[in-house]
């Protein structure tokens, strides 16, 4: 008899007791449904069914017009050696019902699971078991560096010991060339190849003797047939050969590559721990104490026990332990390892302060304003990681490849015995062919060609400031043709500031102080740039009389008994004035589209003083981006709803080859979609809610540091700095990765594509098909690191220039 399940299910899109009704006749329809009962309050569905698989439910809540919301999970997998082993995890746990998407990284040893609905752990670590692997919820059994340091000392050891006790097998075969016959009795031969092969080489046949279990081949199987192959020839001829013979024996084939093998591994995993380097060095940054202040008194907590709007006291060379804002004191921040900024950042009062950024020489004060998972340093960490777990497109191709490489082997292998006996040869020459084709048939280093080099490539883009969501944009950037700027806080800083000025009679410092004495005091973003110039020449501004704001016009005070008055044309023409000489760089300046500002004195004189030009300074740094760009032989596009005049002074000073002006919010992803018809691939770089529409419908969305959440929830790459520079970084970023893992994939079929004919041809001993393999792998691993040596290729951070 047929027990029934009572689970809930949550839907998603539901808004009304006619949607609950639509979703529960929906699921009633299902056979082996006997109860389905919406509760419209928690958005979930009890439902009660005979049958218990989850896929027909989600399907027939999808068909009725509503969803099944996505959840994931991470598994950290022991046990897989091969990308036959990582496609037998991804198939496994895609029976599970309800798992919409599996995606192992061989190069970290996890799995990400999406599962519609309420994923359950036990019965997805159940699937991965079943497949012959160990599994466990990702963070449930935190490895810390010591625990992997750990295991890389007991693979060292076991490398050691195999190098020893193969040596004495191996070392008379280099010998025999000059004549010196240095071989070990049978039994001593036999003694050291037994405990090679069946003690140190026991990981071969477990994993091995799982694969088969499962129905399914991987590296270890071919490992553990080669060897056992070479093994068993060797004791055959021992027992053949007549008494007082010295037996053609092949123990040191097998102990040799058993140990090569081990080698490579050991390496591998060397190689691998150090592509998740960046990951462990953000980790690292979060302290686990904070000194929070309570009524004056300072208490040393742990970090879990801080609230929101605590305030933390953080000493100088200390880590900022939480996000938050300096309420006291003055310092600097060395941000480096989260925003790549190379430069101490000034911190005082009403500045937000990074966890894991370090204090200067300087004590503060600081309010907490962010915890957890919601601090700049989680968000940055869970960008990395989903990074570096996803699997870019160009895997698919690895992954069918895969799925069929060890049966193909196996053929390949028993092809090649069938062909030396039909050839004439001896059993002895064709057993050792087909061992040397199951030895250097090596499906590991297709397994990480991919994840390896996007490991390495998102690590360093991340030390640098450039985080990249996934790796499908990782693989798309590097076909970027064209880039599409917003200009607003991108490449402009978003403040106005003084773009031009002129002076009637030349004295520019005494128009400054004139209109900054008049702008003493006011909050206009016009007045702080002009109180921002004088500032900067170290000006000093006299205090004015009777000021008062002319509504709609500007401001007015006496200054050394002069009427003096600042605002726009209307004041101009209010006080009876004409531009005068003014009036041909008015109008070319309003034509760039500045903001305009007339100094005027009313008494005891009527007279036009100067005018001044507003606009929003280029930021530092996009001059150069852009000239990066140009070098790249990559469009630029500027995409931004001010007015032409302000939009084309940009494009000049910048040379951005195309402009498009006045564009509306709703209209950018439009005119990002049309630069896309006309056949170019597209980045679009943003920062506010109005660019998230253009950056989704770009082919990579690149969001500018500082900007919105929602820009950097719809882009696919975060600049985590305002610098335009690091675009051209992200994409060059992305060409080098994606020309290591073209590298890593040419060389690891090359290698099988060459190696096996080699070996089945018989031009390939065991041993030398053994340390192949091993060199396979590694190399692929460390070609990837090579990563790690990139830079940036801009130019340090420049004074700002003015458009």
């Amino acid at each position: 008899m047929t027990h029934a399940t009572t689970f809930d299910l949550p839907v998603t899109g539901m808004t009304c007791a006619s949607c609950a009704g639509r979703v529960e006749r929906a699921l009633q329809k299902v056979p082996g449904v006997t109860r389905a009962q919406v509760n419209l309050a928690s958005e979930q569905v009890r439902i009660e069914t005979r049958d218990g698989a989850l896929q027909p439910l989600i399907e027939a809540v999808e068909k009725a017009g509503y969803g099944v919301p996505l959840q994931s999970l991470e598994l950290a997998v022991d046990g897989m050696t091969c990308a036959s082993c990582a496609g037998r995890v991804e198939r496994a746990l895609l029976k599970v019902p309800g798992v919409r998407r599996a995606s192992v990284n061989l190069a970290s040893e996890r799995v990400r699971v999406e599962v519609a609905g309420l994923p359950d752990a036990g019965t997805l670590i159940g699937a991965v078991t079943a497949a012959g692997y160990g599994a466990h919820l990702a963070g449930a059994q935190p490895a810390s560096a010591g625990d992997a340091d750990a295991r890389l000392r007991r693979e060292r050891r076991t490398v050691i010991a195999a190098l020893l006790l193969a040596a004495p097998l191996v070392l008379p075969m280099l010998g025999m060339p000059f004549g010196h016959h240095w071989m070990l009795p049978a039994w001593m031969q036999f003694l050291l190849a037994t405990q090679v092969q069946f003690l140190l080489g026991a990981r071969f046949y477990v994993a091995g003797w799982k694969a088969v279990r499962a129905g399914a081949g991987n590296m270890d199987l071919l490992v553990a047939l080669g060897t056992s192959a070479g093994y068993g020839l060797s004791l055959y001829q021992w027992w053949a050969t007549p008494a007082g013979q010295m037996p053609h024996l092949y123990f040191e084939a097998s102990a040799a590559v058993i140990a090569l093998v081990l080698l490579g591994k050991y390496l591998e995993s060397r190689a691998k721990r150090q592509t998740s380097a960046a990951i462990r060095a953000l980790e690292a940054l979060r302290p686990e104490r904070a000194m929070r202040v309570v009524d004056g008194r300072e208490q040393d907590v742990p970090l879990a026990e801080l609230r929101l709007g605590d305030l933390v006291r953080v000493r100088p060379g200390e880590r900022f332990p939480v996000d938050g804002e300096v309420i006291e004191g003055e310092s600097q921040a060395d941000e480096a390892l989260i925003s790549g900024e190379s430069l101490p950042v000034a911190k005082g009062p009403g500045d937000g302060v990074t966890g894991g950024a370090i204090n200067g020489d300087g004590r503060l004060l600081v309010r907490t304003t962010a915890l957890g998972s919601e601090t700049v340093l989680a968000r940055i960490i869970r960008l990395v990681e989903d990074a570096q777990a996803a699997k870019a497109p160009i895997q698919k191709l690895v992954d069918r490849v895969s799925q069929v490489f060890v049966p193909a082997v196996l053929v390949v292998a028993l092809l090649t015995l069938a062909g030396w006996l039909l050839a004439g040869a001896s059993a002895e020459v064709a057993l050792i062919n087909a061992v040397a084709v199951l030895v250097i048939a090596c499906p590991c280093a297709l397994g990480l060609a991919t994840p390896a080099a996007i490991m390495a490539g998102t690590g360093v883009a991340a030390r640098h400031g450039i985080l990249i969501k996934d790796a499908e944009a990782l693989e798309i950037a590097h076909r970027v043709s064209a880039v599409a700027f917003d200009k607003t806080g991108t490449l402009t800083s978003g403040e106005p500031r003084i773009v031009h000025l002129h002076a009637v009679g030349g004295d520019e410092a005494a128009l400054l102080r004139q209109a900054g004495a008049l702008q003493r005091g006011s909050e206009h973003p016009l007045a702080r740039a002009v109180l921002g110039r004088c500032e900067a020449l170290n000006l000093a501004l006299d205090e004015v009389a009777d000021s008062r704001s002319l509504t709609g016009r500007g401001i007015e005070g006496r200054l050394d008994g002069r009427a003096l008055a600042l605002g726009n044309r209307r004041l101009l023409e209010d006080a009876g004035l004409q531009p005068g000489e003014l009036a041909e760089r008015a109008q070319a300046w309003e034509a760039e589209g500045r903001t305009l500002s007339w100094l005027i004195e009313t008494s005891p004189q009527r007279r036009v003083l100067g005018l001044f030009a507003f606009g929003d300074g280029l930021k530092e740094g996009a001059a150069e981006a852009l000239a990066a760009l140009r070098g790249q032989g990559i469009g630029s596009h500027l995409i931004t709803g001010d007015n032409r005049g302000s939009a084309r002074a940009v494009a000049r000073a910048l040379g951005i080859d195309d402009v498009h002006a006045e564009v509306l919010p709703a209209d950018k992803a439009a005119t990002v979609a049309a630069l896309k018809q006309g056949g170019a691939v597209v980045a679009m770089v943003g920062d506010g809610i109005n660019d998230a529409p253009a950056l989704a419908a770009a082919d990579v969305g690149i969001a500018m540091g500082g900007g919105t959440d929602v820009a950097m929830h719809a882009a696919g790459i975060t600049l985590m700095r305002g610098d335009p520079r690091l675009v051209p970084a992200a994409l060059e970023i992305s060409r080098r990765t994606y020309s290591k893992i073209r590298q890593n994939l040419f060389w690891a079929f090359i290698y099988n594509l060459v190696g096996i004919p080699l070996a089945a041809f018989g031009f390939l001993n065991p041993v030398v098909a053994g340390a192949a393999m091993a060199l396979s792998s590694v190399s692929v691993v460390s070609n990837a690191l090579l990563l790690k040596r990139w830079k940036p290729a801009t130019a340090p951070r420049a004074q700002e220039s003015r458009a």
